[in-house]
């Protein structure tokens, strides 16, 4: 892992979950680690843990919906460092629930956060690393943006679209000396297990939902993938074995996800009276 030491590495969603883990993998790798996150306390609680660790950490507080402060904080890290190896756009959002129970509000937040955030990240950081030649763009998606996930339809919408940006973006940087990988995780243990749920007892879901990868070992296969220069990096044996089933027999796995909605209603779901 001696790619990372020395780099500058900015990394969004830094405060908790996968972000927080992989800050605390790249800073013991000798990264110069810019920590971003909304949650401003959060994030320093993390960041200071980091630098009491030995890391050479940078917290900043940042709403990645935010595209001119996006692009604020890549000028000036550029301006401050002379150059930007890593940006790792992993900031993201979740709604449980059925789409018939949406609010336009929930589309556009988990859309904004999930898709537009990794958009002003790449937009930032795409024409800096074009110009110096190299860099590597690190997105998160989720195995939601490979295989359709029941009762995350807008989470699945905005996953799709990193994957796709990911994929078509990697043609294009692949001349130019840009590298750009997805992350498609299965269940991670992260703050997102608790996002807001729409007519569902949230209770009896978390009680019966999977506990997920500890964000730490996420953040190691991830690093791993980025040495390896992956194209899709995909985390947990969950999703290995699901991406491949869904592109061999996309049908059992629509007619599964119509199993798991039928099961779900019946169990969780919580209806107006």
């Amino acid at each position: 892992m001696e790619i990372f030491r020395d780099k500058v590495a900015i990394v969004t969603g830094g405060a908790s979950g996968i972000g927080k883990g992989l800050g605390e993998a790249l800073v013991k790798r000798g990264a110069r680690v810019i920590l971003a996150d909304i949650n401003g306390q959060l994030l320093e609680e993390t960041a200071s843990a980091q630098e009491a660790a030995g890391g050479k950490v940078k917290p900043v507080k940042l709403d990645v919906t935010d595209h001119p402060a996006v692009k604020a904080l890549v000028d000036q890290t550029v301006a401050e460092h002379g150059r930007l190896d890593y940006i790792f756009n992993n900031a993201g959002i979740g709604v449980f629930g059925e789409a018939r129970d949406y609010s336009y509000d929930d589309w556009q937040k988990v859309i904004n956060v999930n898709l537009f955030g990794v958009v002003n990240g790449v937009a930032a950081a795409y024409p800096v690393m074009v110009r110096q030649g190299f860099g590597h763009i690190v997105n998160t998606a989720s195995l939601a943006g490979l295989v359709p996930a029941s009762f995350l339809v807008a989470y699945t919408t905005s996953k799709h679209g990193v994957v796709g940006l990911s994929h078509a973006l990697r043609i294009e940087g692949a001349d130019l000396g840009v590298k750009v990988s997805v992350v498609c995780p299965g269940f991670i243990k992260t703050p997102i297990y608790y996002s807001p749920t729409l007519k569902l007892n949230q209770e009896k879901l978390l009680a019966g939902a999977p506990q997920g990868l500890a964000p730490e070992k996420c953040a190691q296969v991830i690093l791993k993938g980025v040495e390896r220069n992956q194209a899709t990096i995909l985390v947990t044996a969950l999703a290995k074995i699901a991406y491949p089933l869904y592109r061999l027999c996309p049908g059992l796995i629509r007619w599964l996800g119509q199993q798991i909605i039928k099961k779900a209603r019946r169990n969780f779901r919580v209806e107006d009276h």
